[in-house]
This record gives C-alpha cells, sequence and structure tokens, in this order.
C-alpha cells in the first residue's frame, strides 16, 4: 500500500510541476501576475480531480508494464 502511495505522489508531483511551468511559458500569465497567483491558478478541484485519475491509470499502467517486462 506504501509503494501505491508514493507511485500516485510522485504522478500528481509530476502533473502539478507540469502544470505550474506551463504557467512561465511565453504565453502564461505568471510572468506577469506571480508565482502565488500561478499557484492559485493550478491548485483547483478540478485539476486535483484529473490528477488523482491520472495518477490511478498510470499506476495501473506502471503494473501492467512491471508485470510484463
Amino acid at each position: 500500500m506504501l509503494r501505491v502511495l508514493i507511485e500516485m505522489g510522485f504522478i500528481i508531483f509530476l502533473f502539478y510541476s507540469n502544470l505550474l511551468m506551463g504557467e512561465y511559458v511565453k504565453s502564461g500569465n505568471a510572468q506577469k501576475r506571480g508565482f502565488v497567483w500561478a499557484l492559485n491558478d493550478i491548485f483547483t478541484v478540478a485539476n486535483f480531480e484529473i490528477a488523482i485519475v491520472a495518477a490511478i491509470v498510470g499506476f495501473f499502467v506502471f503494473e501492467f508494464l512491471r508485470k510484463k517486462v
């Protein structure tokens, strides 16, 4: 169970870090509005739901590949 939580936590971390990086590209508003605004923009309920679903799917895909290889 601990391995499941660690792997899902890592996938969620990668998801949010990708969102944060996206706020700082040329067209991103975070360059103008700042870091706190970017954090408020990415930490929403919708993004959290997407992160959880992605972590669950990613976990099962990695488990499938782990058993195949």
